[in-house]
């Protein structure tokens, strides 16, 4: 089984984007490492929050539309997403979330690991787990969250469906997923890699979600390179499903497919990363990012989009 599996990013929908902002960066102590547009619509942003190093497994993403209503999740999506925070450091995330008034409930325990959960602003189901992934993190200097404290990457996501075999063989056939354990009606699954290692599908009563503000769009699995990312969409063809061609994405290149009960999976190479064309050292937020198809015409994308303060 490759290492080069696992989450790597989560892309979901927002509303405000310096409500979205503030609270990944100010409140959670997140680096943005990106700032840039959705490449479907560049009069929208798409902002990218991560560890220090912006590492694949590490970075939670947002397609912020304001005054979009905030959404009801169904079956076939990923209903909720857990953060890795180090192990010892329980203590000082009650702390910090009382300091900053975000209300949670917890310490629970869920797969041997203590677990708090909060919602954002747009009431993303959020969990924040105890669990040293990393060995060496680097932290980010600017971060109001002091290194040893701040949030390493991907814990896990929950997948909620009606029906588990398609998702789980995906998983386990396709994606390099092994079953691990279970709780109740969830079934944790595990890769090799470092971060986002875990996947947990749970199977629940089908209902009808609603898109909106809150939702996870889709969901994306790491991948080594371009030659890894063509093997794997020749996999998804062999089992039947309709993946696209690959797309550049500008920070990596990725293939989409969806599975029959709705949820959209994308697949994306390493590289080659958040800072290939930017000062890795430099504040992310500072600068809009344009992808180079976009640099003609960033007068007119930068008046179109509203302010953000960082």
């Amino acid at each position: 089984m490759s290492e080069h599996r696992g989450i790597h990013h989560i892309s979901v929908t927002a509303s405000d984007p310096q409500a979205n902002y503030d609270f990944y960066v100010k409140k959670l102590g997140m680096r943005m490492v990106k700032k840039t547009v959705n490449q479907d619509d560049p009069t929208k942003y798409h902002l990218f929050y991560a560890n220090a190093e912006g590492s694949p497994g590490s970075s939670l993403t947002f397609f912020p539309w304001p005054n979009a209503r905030e959404g009801i999740n169904g079956t076939g999506e990923a209903t909720a997403i857990s953060l890795a925070v180090p192990k010892d450091s329980l203590s000082y995330w009650q702390e910090h979330l009382k300091e900053q008034k975000i209300p949670f409930s917890g310490p629970i325990s869920r797969y041997n690991k203590q677990h708090l959960s909060f919602k954002d602003p747009d009431g993303l189901q959020l969990h924040l787990v105890f669990d040293d992934l990393l060995s060496d993190p680097k932290g980010w200097e600017k971060s109001p969250v002091p290194t040893e404290h701040q949030i390493q990457g991907f814990w896990s996501t929950t997948l909620e469906v009606a029906n588990t075999e398609h998702t789980e063989n995906v998983l386990t056939s396709i994606l390099g997923f092994e079953k691990d354990s279970s709780e109740k009606n969830a079934t944790l699954y595990k890769s090799k890699s470092t971060l986002g290692k875990t996947i947990i599908l749970k199977q629940t009563p089908a209902r009808q979600g609603q898109n909106g503000a809150g939702i996870v769009h889709h969901l994306a699995f790491q991948t080594e390179d371009k030659e890894d990312l063509k093997k794997l969409r020749h996999e998804v063809l062999r089992y039947g499903l309709q993946p696209t061609e690959i797309t550049d994405r500008h920070f990596f290149k990725s293939v989409y497919f969806r599975l029959p009960n709705g949820l959209l999976f994308e697949m994306a190479t390493s590289g080659p990363g958040y800072f290939v064309n930017s000062d890795f050292d430099a504040d992310q937020a500072e600068k809009l990012e344009l992808p180079p198809w976009y640099r003609s015409q960033r007068d007119e994308i930068e008046a179109a989009l509203p302010t953000l303060k960082t």
